[in-house]
């Protein structure tokens, strides 16, 4: 950043407005200027019409991406039909942002991402803009951590992992995801969030997964399954999991839910 850039006079932009993109963008507005872009014309014409917030506008003008300090990429990860991770909505997005992103701002992925996507994926495309990473323009992971509908857990009350391609971008990235909760814990590396995240979706789904084969076994033994799970909830290391979908659009769950 340059050495007069002020923090408070920061432009964001969210690419991908999704169930992840969409809060993200009405939360970082409520203290800074956002501009949110997607591809779906429909759903920008929608959202400006809808808008309450002075500070916050909708554009499928990726031009407009020219003006932001910030580009945080929040666009989906399923797998392909081979069951691997399919990255190529986060390919369109960073070849968007690379034609369009000013020098020296700072791209932020939020995307559920496997280690290394960030800095052996995301960043060579980025530099397909003619300024080179480290030098023109930093590069950030910052795991989403959006659960629809649940108010306990809003965008504004979880601890928000951030992790930077050197120290300053830390800082800087930790700074700003302030403006949005004040529990920022700053991860080692960004290999090190990214991973984070994934095993934050394993420890679920796994969990998840096991309690809905437990539970058809209690129900043959013609038991409770809420019964046992208070039973067992009451030892002090007892992590409680509900049967349930196992879901979510992260990797590796999306595709499989749509079929």
């Amino acid at each position: 950043m340059r050495k007069d850039f002020k923090l408070s006079q920061a432009t964001v932009c969210v690419v991908g407005l999704g169930y992840v993109g969409l809060p993200l963008a009405e939360a970082f507005s409520k203290s800074l200027k956002v501009t949110g872009f997607d591809i779906d014309t429909d759903r920008v014409k929608e959202l400006n019409q809808s808008k309450k917030n002075q500070n916050l506008s909708f554009t499928d003008n990726p031009e407009e991406l020219e003006q932001a300090d910030f580009i945080i990429i929040s666009v989906p990860t399923p797998v392909t039909r081979f069951k691997e991770p399919d990255l190529s909505h986060i390919r369109v997005a960073a070849r968007t942002v690379s034609r369009n992103m000013k020098k020296n701002c700072v791209v932020i992925l939020e995307s559920t991402v496997y280690p290394t996507v960030t800095e052996e994926v995301v960043a060579p495309v980025l530099e397909e803009s003619g300024l080179k990473c480290g030098q023109d323009f930093k590069i950030a992971y910052c795991p989403e951590r959006i659960n629809p509908g649940d108010e306990e857990h809003a965008v504004d009350k979880v601890i928000k992992v951030v992790a930077g391609m050197d120290d300053e971008t830390t800082e800087l990235v930790a700074e700003l995801y302030r403006n949005i909760t004040p529990r920022i814990f700053k991860a080692r590396d960004i290999k090190t969030a990214e991973a984070a995240k994934v095993i934050e979706n394993i420890q679920r789904d796994l969990n998840i997964a096991l309690m809905n084969e437990l539970s058809i076994i209690f129900d043959k033994l013609g038991l409770n399954t809420r019964d046992i799970l208070d039973a067992a909830a009451t030892k002090w290391n007892f992590h409680e999991y509900s049967p349930g979908l196992v879901g979510g659009h992260c990797i590796p769950v999306d595709p499989y839910i749509r079929r």
